[in-house]
This record gives structure tokens, sequence and C-alpha cells, in this order.
């Protein structure tokens, strides 16, 4: 029988959430109802709410979360009632060009659930990222569910979007290893589990690069080993060179850049080693534009490339890292600022603007 919960929506571009009651049917063939614990205020919620990713209003906010599946569908085996999970928006179908030739983290045909869930009068809600989790419960695609040993929902959720995307940019995308040197531009959560992720890897030198001190300072705790305020260093040439200096005036073998502008891009650029690898995790706005000399991207050789949700496969990651946290070596408590309730989003959202937090996270 349909459920009615209470989940939080952008009714119209721009407006401010709403904490409504949503209608969450019972899973059909491939689906799963997951009772959510706890979900991560991410900016790509913020943008749903912008009208920045599509106009398809009224959206179900939210889906970097973890929580128990309660009920599954027809033919489900991946999970089963009972079972802890985060949940993610790569759930590979595994027929598709890219799961044929052995890459399913570029899968491009991910599975979604096929019903919607709705408000009480029948209106249609568009999850954000095919989730749709500030919501006491949701309805999700069973391949949405990555079951994992349980934890603690608020820290190990995160692995959902923005610390797996961070984390994957530096290891999976970058392919940081052991002894090499990684800079990372940007220290807002993405780019903070970019410097944890690497110190993982075994790089030994992790160069922090923000306009921020206290964002810097707190990068050491990831694992930087030094650390650039590019807003004191004198413009972008100045960046660069103290980027070379720490790196024994070669450059990083990894850049991983964390914010998406044109003039952080073109820093990342400068400041690789020759033959080193730029990562683009950063989600630039459709309108700008780089401009880079062909020359430069020729005679530097290496790699300039864009990391898609940390190119992570899941069921391969997920359970990896919450094996970390639990290990105690990858603190992915040190993400959550605060802890609060569903009512709360859109004060989450203010203090997101104002880079007051690493992550909000609504528990339920």
């Amino acid at each position: 029988m349909p459920q009615t919960v209470k989940g939080v929506i952008a009714r119209s571009k721009g407006a401010d959430v709403e904490l409504v009651d949503v209608v969450v049917p019972d899973p059909g063939p491939g689906e799963a109802v997951v009772k959510i614990d706890a979900c991560g205020v991410c900016h790509t919620d913020l943008h749903y709410r912008e009208g920045g990713i599509n106009d398809e209003f009224p959206f179900l906010l939210g889906h970097e979360a973890a929580g128990v599946v309660e009920a599954v569908g027809e033919g489900v085996t991946e999970v089963a009632p009972g079972d802890f999970v985060i949940l993610n928006w790569r759930a590979v179908c595994g027929q598709c060009r890219a799961c044929a030739k052995g890459k399913p983290w570029y899968c491009f045909a991910t599975h979604n659930a096929s019903q919607r869930m709705t408000l009480t009068d029948g209106t249609e809600l568009t999850p954000a990222l095919g989730i749709g989790a500030f919501i006491e419960k949701t309805l999700v695609h069973a391949g949405q569910c990555t079951k994992v040993t349980e934890a603690d929902a608020a820290a190990v959720g995160l692995l959902g979007c923005g610390v797996m995307a961070g984390f994957g940019a530096a290891v999976n995308t970058g392919g940081v290893t052991r002894g090499d040197s990684v800079a990372v531009i940007g220290c807002g959560g993405v780019g903070d589990a970019a410097i944890a992720g690497a110190a993982i890897a075994g790089a030994t030198t992790i160069v922090a690069v923000d306009v921020d001190d206290a964002k810097l300072e707190q990068a050491r705790r990831f694992g930087a080993t030094h650390t650039v305020n590019s807003k004191d260093a004198g413009g972008r040439d100045a960046v660069v060179e103290a980027v070379r200096e720490i790196t024994g005036g070669n450059g990083a073998d990894v850049v991983v850049e964390a914010v998406g502008r044109p003039e952080t891009y073109e820093q990342a650029f400068y400041m690789r080693d020759l033959a080193g690898t730029v990562v683009l995790v950063g989600v630039p706005t459709p309108d700008v534009e780089v401009t880079l000399p062909m020359i430069e991207i020729f005679g530097r050789g290496g790699a300039l490339k864009s990391s898609w949700y940390g190119d992570c496969l899941p069921s391969r990651d997920f359970p990896m890292l919450v094996d970390l946290y639990k290990q105690g070596r990858f603190d992915l408590d040190a993400f959550v600022t605060e802890r609060i309730g569903l009512g709360d989003v859109e004060a989450a959202f203010d203090k997101m603007h104002g880079g007051q937090v690493l992550r909000s996270v609504v528990e339920l």
C-alpha cells in the first residue's frame, strides 16, 4: 500500500524549499523503498532549486544518503529488507557500450525507478539525481542501493556524492599513487575529499590551494602537507610558481581542480609537471570557456581529464571506503559540520552560500 511521508521539495525556480506530504508507492519490479537515516545537503540540490539542472519542477531534493531497505519489488536480488545501504546515482546497466567495454564506471544508461513519487494531489515529483532523499522514505531502483556494513549514516552517506566525487577524482581519475605530488585547488568538501584520497593513496606532497585561510587549515586535517592562499600569492603566475617551488621546481604530478572556473583551470594546467595530469571535478557553469595555447597542450604532454562521480563503481568503492572509515583511516566524520532536521534545508543552503560548512546533514 502506498505510504504518505514528509519530504522537501523545490516547487519552482528560486523559491524557498517546502516540507510537504509525499506519496511513496510500493516498489515495482526492480525497485526498492528505503527508509532514509541521513542525507547530506549538496550544492547539486541547490542547483536543482535554482533551475540549473533542468526545469522539471517540482523536484524532490536530496541524494547524498544512507538508510535501511524497507521493501523490494519483484526480481530484486541485490538487496533485501533490513540491509543498510548507501544510495548512488550510478546504478550500472551492464549492457551499454561503456559496460560492454569493461568500464561500468562510465555507464551511459544508469537505472532509476520506473514509478514516480507524487504530492497528495497526484502531481509527479522529479527526484534529484533519480534519488530524492530529503524524505522519510524514498523509492529508487534497487541498483541504486549499495549494501555496506552498518555505520554512522550521516558520515557514510556522504559517499553517495561529494566525498566520492573528490576521493575518486584523485584516486580513480587522477591515478594518484605512492610518492606522487598532488595539488588540489578549492578546499570545500570535494577538494578536501581529494586531499584525503591522495593521502590514503600514498602521495608524499599534497598542496592545498584556496582563498580562505580557515579552509586551508582545515585541509591540513585531511592530509595536506602544504598550503597556498591564492588570494595573497599575487596573481595566477605567483600561485603556479608557489606550487612549483613546493614540488621541487617541477610542478605536481596530479592537479585536481575542484572549483570549475576558467582561471583556476588555467592555474591547474600550468602548475602540473611535464606529463602530469589535470583532473577537473569542479562543475563549471554552461557559459564559461577556457583558452589554452595548443603548443602548450602538446608540449606539456600528460592528460587533461574530467571526473564524473569520481569515476566510481559504487559496488566496488563504497564498501571499501566504509571499511577504511571504520578502521580509522578515512575521517568521514570530519566532513559533517552540523546535523539538522528536514525543516532546516533552506537554512543549510544559506550557510552553504556563506562557506560556513563542509556539509550540513539532515538526520531523520
